[in-house]
């Protein structure tokens, strides 16, 4: 700056001394001080701010005759504005706060000593007077309110308090926000009115929990197009300003969530992030047979049923089109042009019409695809509509000896043997997820290779659900590899799981809708899960896991252990490792593909987006077939 000051400085004017706030120091305030701070002031004299004369857009918009005319979003700004200029007296929303707590506090004392009153004495010990002991307790703050206190800069130290939901900082003399209020994720209202402000940092646009953004009475022009990130925002405050158009006749006949759309799908190409690093875990040796190598992809493409804008109301519109992502999809699953290709929520029809002739004609690949269980009840048309597992290869490396389409909810409701019991028909069997297993041979070869493509339930109330669903994978697999080795000759004859299992790489990727720390990884990681794990305690399947869940498959997860790979799915409400890929202890992974750019990523809200056609990102992953004594050797040759 000119003259050389930090506009985070912490210095603050004031119009008058005698009012002292402990959210304006260096430290987050005491306990005491909370208390303190929410009681009302009194000084004997108050400056309050004057509110400045609406001017520019909305100059006109006082005039009561033109209310009716202009329509019920106009009628909406001017009652919020109005209100919004009779809040500019010092710490108005923490009195008002204030005076609400004593009157709760009140009629809750009345009703204590009410009740003390009628309670019956049991003994002589306790005749006497009866004084109420009042604890004084501290609820958890939300709110500061900074307001009608003349300020010209903001303490860092507010940008802290990630946990604030309501910041009134009304009634100053800001004329800079800083970008970090983009560290506030839980702010739900934020009233600016009256200040000096003439722009807004895009950075805001970042704080999607936001309802209520008040800018009533500043000397602000223009309106990020990052604000179009907003999907929440309820009310837009923007009377007082010199708004260009079109946002200055569009919020006052349309409304907030016009301008937010409009915005939104206005909104240039950002920046692309950097590309996705290749991360090599194991280098190949001079020795090694590149035949021995065999590259995977797992990927949620996100169907476009389910791509709807009620649910991805940050993306604009134009990216969320079906026409748009699939280009994106196919350009991505090229690119990596891995040898098996495992896909999660693919409509039929657009397997059939895009997918397959897409891939097959430009990458050389074949495919598997299965329809989750709905689709058996459904007609033609509503049948294309239905996603499922696709599990595609190279057909210049590999053929399909055999597949296997596992429905959960019927394998379940086909078992005979077992009495059903209420959670089984209330929670397992109603969901109609599938998984789907290929057994594939190696062309120049004949190795064999077993691909698991699965999709879990996605809610979160039902996590033992996905447990349950995990665990009938893991049976479905264990006995394919018999029934595989019986038909097939996958290892000696007559040999256990576990003897096959050692024999045959095994692979399984998909979207589990499972974090690291579920039941569903520990169950994979481990081999068995308790009955009494804390996602199946509550629940009865004991006809099915009589004495728990085991499985006998040596598995790891490829990107459970990796440094910074933070997440495989990402939207505003939730960004974490559900996706996975899978393999088999005769296989050595040697590398894989890093996460997305995280410098990108804090600059984004959520997927899908114009670089990103799903909320899901790709996994790919490099293995190496171990050759283990005095066994047969499985090569991936290309």
């Amino acid at each position: 700056m000119a003259d050389g000051k930090d506009p985070y400085y912490q210095d603050y004017s004031y119009q008058s001394s005698m009012f002292t706030n402990p959210y304006l120091s260096g430290s987050p305030p005491a306990p005491g001080q909370m208390s303190t701070y929410y009681q009302p002031v009194m000084p004997s004299r108050i400056q309050t701010h004057f509110t400045p004369k609406p001017s520019g857009m909305m100059a006109y918009v006082n005039q009561p005759s033109m209310l009716q005319t202009l329509g019920p979003h106009h009628q909406k700004q001017l009652e919020a504005a109005q209100k919004a200029r009779s809040e500019s007296t010092q710490h108005h929303h923490a009195r008002i706060a204030a005076a609400q707590s004593r009157k709760n506090n009140n009629i809750q004392t009345a009703q204590n000593l009410a009740n003390q009153a009628i309670e019956p004495r049991t003994s002589e010990a306790s005749v006497g007077p009866r004084t109420p002991v009042l604890k004084e307790t501290f609820a958890d703050w939300t709110a500061l309110d900074l307001s009608g206190m003349m300020i010209s800069n903001l303490s860092r130290t507010i940008f802290a308090y990630e946990f604030l939901t309501h910041l009134y900082l009304n009634h100053n003399n800001l004329r800079f926000l800083s970008p970090d209020i983009a560290k506030l994720t839980h702010l739900v209202s934020l009233n600016l009115t009256g200040n000096k402000l003439t722009l807004l940092p895009v950075e805001l646009g970042l704080v999607v929990s936001l309802k209520e953004l008040l800018l009533f009475d500043n000397q602000i022009f223009n309106i990020p197009s990052e604000f179009g990130q907003l999907y929440q925002l309820e009310m837009l405050g923007l009377e007082g300003n010199p708004i260009v158009e079109p946002i200055a006749t569009m919020i006052v006949k349309e409304g907030t969530q016009a301008v937010v759309q409009y915005l939104r799908d206005s909104c240039p190409m950002p920046q692309p992030p950097m590309d996705r690093e290749w991360i090599v875990l194991e280098e190949e040796s001079p020795n090694t047979n590149p035949a021995d190598t065999l590259t995977v992809m797992s990927y949620n493409t996100l169907c476009e049923k389910y791509a709807t804008p009620q649910t991805y109301a940050y993306t604009p519109s134009w990216a969320l089109q079906w026409d748009y992502r699939k280009d994106l999809m196919i350009q991505e699953i090229l690119n990596y042009n891995a040898d098996v290709v495992c896909l999660q929520e693919v409509e039929n029809g657009q397997y059939e019409d895009f997918f397959l002739p897409q891939l097959s004609q430009l990458s050389g690949y074949d495919g598997v695809f299965y329809p989750k269980s709905r689709a058996r009840t459904m007609g033609e048309y509503e049948r294309r509509q239905v996603d499922g597992c696709a599990t595609f290869y190279k057909r210049s490396k590999f053929k399909v000896i055999d597949s296997s389409l596992l429905e959960f909810q019927q394998v379940v409701m086909q078992r005979q043997d077992i009495k059903k019991t209420e959670d089984m028909f209330n929670r397992l069997m109603v969901k109609d997820n599938i998984a789907v297993t290929v057994l594939l041979e190696q062309l120049d070869s004949g190795a064999r290779l077993v691909v698991g493509n699965v999709h879990l339930h996605w809610d979160p109330e039902f996590s033992d659900v996905k447990v349950m669903q995990t665990y009938l994978l893991m049976q479905e697999i264990e006995s394919l590899l018999v029934k595989w080795n019986r038909t097939h000759g996958l290892a000696e004859k007559n040999s256990d799981v576990a003897a096959i299992a050692a024999q045959v790489p095994i692979i399984i990727g998909g979207d589990l809708n499972s974090t690291p720390d579920s039941g569903v990884v520990d169950f994979l990681t481990s081999g068995q899960l308790d009955p009494q794990h804390p996602e199946l305690k509550s629940c009865d399947y004991s006809p099915l896991i009589p004495k728990g869940i085991q499985h006998k498959l040596s598995l790891k997860s490829s990107h459970q252990s990796v440094a910074n790979f933070d997440f495989t799915n990402f939207t505003p409400g939730f960004k974490g490792l559900i996706d996975y890929i899978w393999y088999s202890n005769n296989c050595q992974l040697t590398g894989l593909l890093s996460g997305v750019d995280r410098e990108y990523c804090e600059k984004q809200v959520g997927f899908p987006n114009p670089h990103h056609p799903s909320d899901h990102i790709p996994l790919v992953v490099s293995l190496r077939r171990k050759i283990a004594t005095n066994s047969r050797k499985v090569s991936f040759k290309k």
